[in-house]
């Protein structure tokens, strides 16, 4: 009995439960409300309403103004009632989650067809095209024939006239335009028509007006899908333009026409395709001036052209411009374009530009430009640029740049750059740069903010790294000034020393490489290899001096350490007279090991002290 009891009341809570939340989710325009206003803003009185019943208003700015004067007395009256008393009638109201969304009631679709059936070879469809909010003709919006390739746009008037062939059994024309929702219509064949076609707008934030409840931010995008009978829906949404689409590109902009550019931006969302095509340019095309939404197999550009992609082999006498993907092989006197990803194998006289990814060989007389990935190798004459990240090689004349990490190779006559991390090798001329190194950098000046690798030039800086000022005496010199920048596993010193009594002067200055190996926490084993070039009074003769210097280091301090160990040196020498008040090389009182007339060598020493 107990447990019934306790079953029973759970059911009963779970009701209670239920009941409340439907009662809190009530519909948004049934809820009744209170109000008195009297000659008041209408967003001002919108913002009261949402506050109330903490809910939010969207609309569009060019159908509503704001700024009217409404008045109001009502009570208890559901909110879609007060709505139709300020707004008056052409106004319909939709729900979409915690909105109210108010828009005009939409405009009819009016079809109008002559009686007479045409006995032409052709018919001819003309006609407005309008927006279903505010009635106003839209210039600039594309209808086409998606089987026959058959393509008009609307004027400034919104007027357009389209011819068809009598033939065919049927015809349905599309419509689309940026920023509306494309949309259908089903002709009678063989009839001259006359047609007005009503497009839905999607919305810009430009337009769109969000009030809510106090302290409330509209958000960087909305999208209200408001579900209609007809099991389709009405769809309210914020619209971003894509700021990488091909048609802004510069090349686009030289080679094709306004015209052209306006269609393939009103037709983003329809494609087809074609076994192959000819252009001489990209008006001029056997598919016609819907070739910028087909893709082929096959495409021979005399001078150039502009297709929907290419899924097979693309050759162009100047440039190729493809807006979607390209696939497998595309070649170009001049100029490549692509704005989706690319697979296989790019060649162009001067650049490829590509926007989304890469995968396969690009080569380019002058510059390669990957927005996004790229996986594979690229070859240029100037300049390699990856937007995003590498796996493969970048080799060119002057400069390689990856934007985030690399995991391959980069080689460049002047510089290379991987914002972020290499993994891998970078090799120039001049300089490399890298965040974080796990790899080897090969140039004379090499820069890393830290490193698990190996830089190997004349400067290498390693902004966390390893950084000493070693201050030192040796045999040879008996003040030393040593710069060591890397890090522990491997290590650049720029050094130079001077033996200071006056009639024994001795000039060195030279680069080397060395190593820390940890042995503990205060002691240390550091090998270093120098090279240096001793200057005993005169340039007429080479001089120079290869040293390995093993030593002990201790550390006293985090910024301070002492070390003293043996040394190794090897000194090569064509000069056969003493200068005055120079210092004699090999220094005297050390057993030296003769090589052969001009080279020496000789067990020494070293001790100083590293700071920092």
């Amino acid at each position: 009995m107990k447990r019934q009891k306790k079953i029973s009341q759970a059911i009963l809570l779970i009701i209670l439960l239920s009941s409340s939340i439907t009662g809190y989710s009530q519909m948004l325009l049934s809820r009744n409300i209170t109000i008195t206003i009297s000659n008041q803003k209408l967003d001002d009185v919108l913002e009261i309403i949402s506050n109330k019943e903490n809910f939010y208003f969207s609309y569009n700015s060019r159908i509503i103004n704001k700024d009217t004067l409404v008045s109001a007395n009502v009570s208890n009256r559901p909110i879609g009632e007060v709505l139709k008393q300020l707004l008056g009638d052409g106004f319909e109201f939709k729900e979409s989650g915690n909105y109210i969304i108010l828009r005009k009631a939409p405009l009819k679709l009016r079809v109008v067809t002559s009686a007479a059936e045409t006995e032409n070879k052709f018919y001819y469809i003309s006609g407005h095209v309008v927006d279903d909010q505010t009635g106003e003709k839209i210039e600039g919006a594309s209808l086409y024939e998606k089987d026959r390739l058959i393509i008009v746009n609307t004027n400034s008037n919104g007027f357009f006239r389209m011819r068809l062939k009598s033939r065919y059994k049927k015809a349905t024309i599309s419509v689309s335009k940026e920023f509306y929702k494309d949309t259908s219509v089903v002709l009678t064949p063989r009839f001259n028509q006359t047609v007005i076609v009503t497009l839905v707008p999607l919305l810009t934030k430009e337009h769109t007006v969000i009030i809510g409840p106090d302290g409330y931010k509209a958000p960087e995008s909305i999208d209200l899908e408001v579900p209609m009978n007809d099991s389709t829906s009405w769809l309210y949404r914020y619209v971003k333009a894509d700021s990488q689409l091909v048609d802004k590109k510069t090349l686009t902009r030289w080679f094709v026409s306004s015209g052209q550019r306006l269609q393939s931006i009103n037709l983003r969302n329809f494609f087809t395709a074609r076994p192959w095509q000819v252009s001489l340019l990209p008006r001029l095309s056997t598919n016609g001036r819907l070739n910028s939404q087909v893709i082929n197999n096959f495409s021979l550009n005399v001078l150039g052209g502009y297709s929907g992609g290419t899924r097979g082999f693309e050759i162009g006498g100047l440039f190729n411009i493809d807006k979607k993907d390209m696939g497998y092989v595309q070649v170009a006197g001049l100029s490549n374009l692509v704005g989706g990803n690319v697979t296989g194998v790019q060649v162009s006289g001067l650049n490829n530009t590509n926007l989304m990814n890469f995968v396969g060989v690009g080569a380019a007389g002058i510059v390669n430009y990957q927005h996004k990935n790229l996986t594979g190798i690229q070859l240029a004459g100037v300049y390699n640029h990856v937007g995003e990240h590498t796996k493969g090689i970048q080799v060119a004349g002057v400069a390689n740049f990856t934007n985030r990490t690399i995991k391959g190779m980069q080689i460049a006559g002047v510089a290379n750059i991987s914002s972020r991390q290499t993994t891998g090798m970078q090799i120039s001329g001049l300089f490399n740069y890298t965040r974080k190194l796990k790899g080897v950098q090969i140039g004379l000046i090499n820069v890393s903010d830290t490193s698990e690798g190996y830089s190997i030039g004349l400067i290498n800086i390693v902004a966390k790294g390893y950084h000493k000022l070693s201050i030192s005496t040796n045999e040879v010199t008996d003040l030393n000034v040593a710069f060591k920048t890397g890090n522990r596993k491997f290590y650049s010193i720029l050094l130079a020393g001077y033996n200071t009594p006056v009639e024994q002067q001795l000039f060195s200055f030279g680069y080397g490489l060395g190593s820390e190996i940890q042995m503990g926490k205060k002691f240390s084993l550091n090998v270093d290899l120098t090279g240096q070039y001793l200057y005993r009074g005169t340039w007429d003769y080479s001089n120079v001096l290869s040293r390995v210097n093993p030593a002990l280091t201790f550390r006293i301090t985090k910024f301070l350490s002492v070390y003293a160990g043996p040394s190794y040196s090897v000194y090569v020498s064509d000069q056969d007279r003493q200068i005055p008040g120079y210092k004699s090389t090999p220094p005297g009182g050390y057993s030296t090991h003769k090589f052969s007339d001009q080279v020496t060598g000789w067990i020494g020493w070293s001790a100083g002290v590293n700071i920092f």
